[in-house]
């Protein structure tokens, strides 16, 4: 028992002395790999890249079930966003079939009117697409030239639309080129309707990005958000051509927000609604005529 006790507490003293004396010997250890370092640092890189080799398969192996976890978290994640975008979907398809009814019904009432009113149906419009060649907008004028001309069968006063959207109309045509006045244009007039309440109007440019509308009535109840579309009323352009929102309604200015402005234009549409005579013709398509 003597003995035992005697060999536990050398063992304690030995572990006290270890203790204090562990710190110095680790920066001691630490000094001396420096040293070595300097003195011989292609031993330190071997050393290091060993150290290294033998290490990362075991980093591996713990990090796997880390990435495992990870996983499992993002799979839950998604599994909660996808559901909810199922939801989503769901109630816009159950709208979309919504409307679809009631557009097949409209369609079919509306060709059943026309069938009893003996209506006839305009001809297809003809088109010609043309590039966006020079911006000759600036302070006093918003218009913009076209790389078509009488030549290509562009007349003036046809509209000029971006994708369904009306932009403005042909103003002046030469053989190959042809300008286009923009809805902002100051010289720009166009009869048009809020689509909601029906209200009639005059969009008016005034060399701004938000043209506004004349003549409105005050009982008409104007809304930001509203959309104004073409009235067809003079003949210059077919009724229901969308041109803008309206963006803001103060101190009596209605201000319309247009579909595309004039900077996002490269490609054009010149559409013919066989409107000719509307205007006066242009001395180039009369020379090429005759």
């Amino acid at each position: 028992m003597k003995q035992h006790s005697g060999a536990l507490g050398r063992l304690a003293t030995l572990k006290q002395l270890a203790q204090r004396f562990a710190f110095l010997s680790l920066a001691m250890a630490a000094f001396g790999l420096m040293l070595l370092g300097k003195a011989d640092t292609v031993l330190v890189e071997r050393m290091r890249v060993a150290v290294a080799d033998a290490v990362v398969p075991i980093l591996d192996v713990l990090s796997r079930p880390a990435g495992a976890i990870a996983d499992v978290v993002g799979a839950v994640r998604e599994l909660a966003t996808l559901r909810a975008e199922n939801v989503r979907l769901r109630e816009e398809n159950a709208n979309l079939l919504h409307w679809q009814t009631l557009a097949r019904q409209l369609d079919n009432e509306n060709r059943a009117l026309k069938a009893q009113l003996n209506f006839l149906p305009d001809p297809d419009p003809s088109f010609i697409t043309a590039r966006v060649v020079g911006d000759t907008g600036g302070a006093f004028v918003h218009s913009m030239l076209l790389n078509a001309g009488a030549h290509d069968g562009i007349r003036k006063g046809q509209a000029v639309i971006a994708g369904e959207f009306l932009v403005g109309r042909i103003a002046e045509v030469g053989g190959r080129s042809a300008r286009v006045l923009l809805i902002t244009d100051i010289n720009s007039h166009i009869p048009v309707l809020l689509e909601n309440s029906r209200a009639k109007a005059i969009l008016t440019g005034d060399n701004t990005d938000r043209p506004r509308l004349s003549y409105l009535s005050t009982s008409s109840n104007a809304q930001p958000g509203d959309r104004v579309v073409s009235s067809g009323h003079g003949g210059a352009f077919p009724p229901g051509l969308p041109l803008g929102v309206i963006s803001s309604v103060q101190d009596g200015v209605v201000r319309v927000e247009p579909f595309v402005h004039r900077y996002q234009l490269e490609y054009v549409t010149v559409v013919d609604y066989g409107l000719a005579g509307i205007l006066p013709s242009d001395p180039v398509s009369e020379g090429r005529d005759r």
